[in-house]
């Protein structure tokens, strides 16, 4: 099954974002192996759009993304296993224990 918004196919988890925010996710958060000049002039443009009255609830709209997303998954993002702890006394280590 195809999942379209507007005219645009969606095709990953990223691109529901991507429409959602109007702006790509990398333009925000950056690509791997990004130069400096790259990074400049990616902040830069951020700035730019942050600037434009079109963009004024952006923060507000993402903040509102984030928090669906951590509801939406709190189940699996708490799913912690507390870890047995071992006594290990101060200054002495046994056989076979870590320090």
């Amino acid at each position: 099954m195809r999942a379209y918004i507007g005219s645009h196919q969606v095709v990953s988890d990223d691109d529901y974002i991507e429409l959602a925010l109007g702006t790509p996710v990398e333009l925000w958060l950056g690509s791997e192996g990004e130069s400096r000049e790259e990074r400049a002039a990616r902040l830069d443009a951020a700035r730019d759009i942050l600037a434009h009255p079109d963009y004024q609830d952006l923060p507000d709209d993402v903040a509102r993304i984030a928090a669906t997303a951590i509801e939406e998954h709190a189940p699996e993002l708490f799913n912690v296993i507390p870890l047995a702890r071992t006594s290990v006394r101060r200054g002495r280590v046994g056989k076979g224990v870590a320090a």
